[in-house]
């Protein structure tokens, strides 16, 4: 109560982050505020899960279909009316009005992303004008666009604040985030002489939960969960080392960074070609008795995407540096056998290559990892505002390093 009065007295002292990520499960909010060289103080937060036909309209978007134009603007006005529902039950919740807020770091709904296209483009929607008339609270979004105007990927947008919270002087740092798509941020020891040449990095190593929670929910209908809890289902099934090969062999894994993806890609279209394509080449090797003995089933085919993810993080880890910090985020830190499976992968031959990653999550830097991104929303529309510069070409391949996002006024 006496904070809240205080607030009153004074100027509007926070910032809202707002993500909606690509398993589109439902609404991340953060309330942080910022001292003056930016490091966030987490305030408060709140999660608004999406029904079941907000989930059906954001995700029949990832793949070309028809009159595609009206229904992806209709819903770009929809999900804004429900994050503006999402923060008025934070504000509510916190005693606070729009007066007592700065702006709003609105990430929106990403469902398309083409950083490859011949005109590269990408299309978050949840109307950032719509957020701001809504709410009477200026909104910051579109943070994507200006990187890929000056030719970057336009994503991930998150290594700059990383780089700003988790950098140490003497030990490589890795923070991964494991959402419906995968990316790390690598950010090499300040102080080491053999870190000289070494930049920022960060890029999508490819699917996190994505695919995984569409093939569980596919062939668990009537669970009460729309995810695989604790990787249960996946520990009961084997992981089948042909089709695990296949899956890695896949052109978007291969790709160098910078490189960036999203749902429009993988989901389970990819994922029924890619078992079409495993199934027609397991016939035509019919002297394989123990293939024949052994057919896919569905809890193997959950076992072996979960290696595919565990594998495609640690790959793009070890090939960065021998030895780190690794902090781990995003809804695949409840992934059970996920990061058993991550934690093998990097470490499974220690003593002859001397590696040694320790594995964090990264509430122990005191940053809530289901609510990093949200947070990181906050610190850009926050970087907006202070002119800082909070992308980094190294990490999207833009042509220079600029200040993310556009201002939208009620």
């Amino acid at each position: 109560m006496s904070t809240h009065l205080l607030i009153r007295q004074g100027n509007p002292r926070y910032y809202i982050g707002l993500m909606s990520g690509t398993s589109a499960d439902g609404i991340d909010l953060a309330l942080v505020s910022f001292s003056e060289i930016g490091l966030p103080k987490v305030i408060a937060s709140y999660y608004q899960a999406y029904n079941n036909e907000t989930v059906q309209q954001i995700t029949s978007l990832y793949t070309p279909a028809n009159n595609e134009i009206d229904r992806a603007f209709e819903l770009n006005s929809k999900l804004a009316q429900q994050f503006a529902s999402a923060i008025d039950v934070l504000l509510t919740q916190e005693r606070l009005c729009h007066s007592d807020i700065i702006a709003i770091g609105n990430h929106g709904q990403t469902i398309r992303h083409r950083p490859q296209a011949r005109y590269p483009f990408t299309l978050q929607i949840g109307c950032c004008q719509t957020l701001a008339t809504l709410t009477n609270i200026r909104v910051i979004g579109q943070f994507r666009h200006k990187d890929i105007a000056l030719g970057g990927q336009g994503a991930p947008l998150v290594p700059a604040f990383h780089e700003k919270n988790f950098t140490e002087a003497y030990q490589d740092v890795f923070v991964v985030n494991i959402g419906g798509i995968a990316n790390i941020s690598f950010l090499p020891a300040t102080h080491s002489i053999s870190n000289e040449d070494k930049q920022v990095l960060g890029f999508d190593t490819g699917p996190g939960n994505a695919l995984l929670d569409d093939w569980f929910s596919l062939h668990n209908p009537s669970s009460k969960t729309k995810y695989d809890k604790d990787g249960a289902w996946a520990e009961s099934g084997q992981v089948n080392t042909p089709f695990l090969t296949q899956l890695l062999s896949d052109q978007y894994i291969q790709l160098n960074a910078p490189k960036s993806t999203g749902r429009e890609y993988f989901n389970l279209p990819w994922l029924t070609e890619q078992l079409t394509l495993f199934k027609s080449q397991k016939n035509e090797l019919k002297s394989n008795k123990s293939q024949e003995k052994n057919p896919l089933s569905n809890a193997d085919v959950q076992a072996t995407l979960t290696q595919f993810t565990a594998i495609t993080i640690s790959d793009a880890i070890i090939k960065l540096s021998k030895t780190a910090k690794v902090y781990i985020c995003g809804g695949g830190v409840h992934n059970k056998r996920l990061q058993i499976s991550l934690s093998q992968q990097l470490n499974q031959q220690l003593k002859s290559n001397s590696r040694s990653y320790e594995l964090l999550l990264t509430n122990q830097k005191g940053i809530d990892g289901d609510q990093l991104e949200a947070i990181a929303f906050a610190w850009l529309a926050f970087a907006y505002d202070k002119k800082i510069l909070s992308s980094i070409p190294a990490v999207t391949g833009a042509s220079k390093s600029c200040t993310l996002g556009t201002c939208f006024s009620p």
